[in-house]
């Protein structure tokens, strides 16, 4: 209850004490500005897929409820999860993930869309640099063309990953990244993908 209470206390002084946030609220968030998917993030607030329903679509301004619920996926996993929870909060908060980049809502991201991803992720830390970051980030688009192309059968067209291959490549990516220690979501050093920071929380 006390992080509700806080997270309403943080959506009305975005909100200015209004009833609902618009995407302009959230540039007074300064921790977001040098974040290289700044714009991904801002915008997974106002994409209908991300409140819990069926819906498809953008909306131009959250009450409260649907920014408590966007909330939820950057908050990290509690530790009396079953493993059967655990995997099942991973999933959805992969499926955030491959929503923010699944711009037109089609169900499937591009090659290029995926390398982009894993190359703004990577170079967000300074513990890696930049030709080490886009290196990584060939062998992701690799890797993952090999388990999406590779099932193809002759002469079929290639639409995209799908959410079930992201889902399968992202996971290996994860604990290479694990390894390192070097990604979030949000683009700090201590989480990872899975883990989003609460960083929305301060400004």
């Amino acid at each position: 209850m006390d992080q509700i209470r806080n997270l309403h206390k943080r959506f009305k002084h975005l909100s200015h004490d209004e009833e609902t946030l618009r995407k302009e609220d959230f540039d007074e968030i300064s921790d977001l500005t040098p974040n290289p998917i700044r714009s991904q993030i801002i915008d997974a607030f106002f994409d209908k897929r991300n409140f819990g329903g069926n819906e498809v679509g953008r909306v131009q301004e959250i009450g409260f409820r649907e920014f408590l619920t966007v909330m939820s996926h950057f908050r990290p996993l509690r530790q009396n999860l079953t493993e059967e929870g655990i995997e099942r909060i991973r999933r959805e908060k992969l499926r955030f993930l491959f929503n923010m980049h699944d711009k037109d809502s089609d169900g499937t991201i591009t090659l290029d869309e995926y390398r982009s991803v894993v190359e703004e992720l990577l170079s967000s830390s300074a513990a890696i640099e930049i030709e080490t970051a886009t290196a990584i980030a060939d062998a992701a688009m690799l890797e993952v063309a090999s388990v999406t192309v590779g099932e193809m059968a002759p002469g079929q067209v290639y639409e995209g990953i799908t959410f079930e291959h992201f889902l399968e490549v992202i996971k290996a990516l994860i604990l290479k990244l694990h390894t390192l220690n070097i990604v979030s979501v949000t683009g700090s050093s201590t989480t990872t993908l899975h883990e989003p920071s609460t960083l929305m929380l301060h400004s």
